[in-house]
């Protein structure tokens, strides 16, 4: 059921899907890295030396291409596509969505392309640092919109399901303003925040505990990476940039006239416990039929996933979770 996979770029996220499909369906990589070339088929795995070759062996499998490289050389990547296989089934595993549509239907206008974005990782990166259970039990948001193709989304939806993953159906400017609020204001608050402690000095380095670490998690980083997912999503961040500084602005003014933090305190547990108890009221649903694509955005607008698909063409069936109607919020 699976195509075969073609992913380009082999650090953590690319170096995990390669490692997670290559039991799944034929599977092979490249890297710009003549290092990481080496180390990925050092472990085993089939991997091309240079991009032209990976790409004529893309398209002479129709393979799905996956673009793993930093946003910031998907231009390059998407011309030599474009000469190779210009009508290959193409997604990406980017954090941002919006820029990515817009640069491939620039680029590589012919390509059957659904945006994607695996919600997992870590502050490492690089080959060493994937793992093939990366994506297990992880979100993956996977794009459609009213003009999509379902054929186009569904092998791609399958192969986010066949890692492990939950799929979470979304439209680009929706998944843009969503992450800008829940990973990337984090990177910048985690930024943030391990500045004030290094400001600090050596005492308050010395002190700092679980709750440091754990805040200033992903400041590890490379900044490199951090700042092709921010600047990216620029007016989204600026937006959730501004609610965040505004709740701290009221606390600040709270905690200096009256010594009062209760409206943040209260307010913030309140959201994590949101956090924590999220997916406790879904209930299991079949989808099926000619609203297929409405459906499937529903059911990720909604906060929930799809599980699993069934059958092929016409017959298509997604089984998810979806809010229960009898629950009230």
């Amino acid at each position: 059921m699976l195509p075969p996979v073609c992913v380009l770029g082999l650090g953590l996220v690319g170096g995990s899907l390669l490692r997670a499909a290559a039991p799944l369906t034929t599977a092979y990589g490249w890297s710009r890295s003549e290092e990481t070339r080496a180390a990925a088929a050092a472990d085993g795995y089939t991997v091309l030396d240079d991009l032209d070759g990976a790409l004529a062996q893309a398209a002479a499998d129709d393979a799905l291409i996956v673009l793993a490289a930093p946003v910031t050389a998907f231009r390059g990547l998407l011309q030599s596509i474009n000469q190779a296989a210009p009508t290959a089934l193409l997604t990406d595993v980017a954090s941002v969505k919006g820029v990515v549509a817009q640069l491939v239907a620039e680029v590589a206008p012919e390509a059957r392309f659904v945006g994607s974005h695996p919600m997992a990782g870590t502050q490492h990166s690089g080959w060493s640092a994937g793992s093939a259970t990366l994506f297990a039990g992880a979100p993956w948001v996977t794009c459609l919109d009213e003009e999509s193709e379902l054929e186009t989304w569904l092998p791609i939806a399958r192969l986010a399901l066949a890692v492990g993953s939950r799929v979470i159906p979304a439209d680009a400017a929706a998944h843009d303003l969503a992450v800008a609020r829940v990973s990337h204001l984090p990177h910048l608050m985690a930024l943030a925040l391990a500045q004030v402690g290094a400001d600090g000095g050596e005492l308050a380095l010395s002190v700092a505990a679980s709750s440091f670490a754990d805040g200033t998690r992903v400041a590890g980083t490379r900044p490199e990476l951090i700042r092709a997912m921010t600047e990216n999503n620029a007016s989204a961040l600026i937006s959730a940039l501004d609610d965040a500084l505004a709740v701290l602005g009221v606390a600040r003014a709270s905690l200096a006239s009256t010594g009062s933090l209760q409206k943040i305190t209260t307010g913030g547990h309140d959201a994590r416990m949101r956090f924590e108890s999220r997916g406790t009221d879904l209930i299991a649903v079949e989808l099926s039929g000619e609203d297929l694509v409405e459906e499937l955005l529903s059911v990720g607008s909604a906060g929930g996933y799809v599980t699993a698909i069934r059958g092929d063409g016409d017959d298509v069936a997604v089984d998810a979770f979806y809010p229960d109607p009898d629950v009230e919020d």
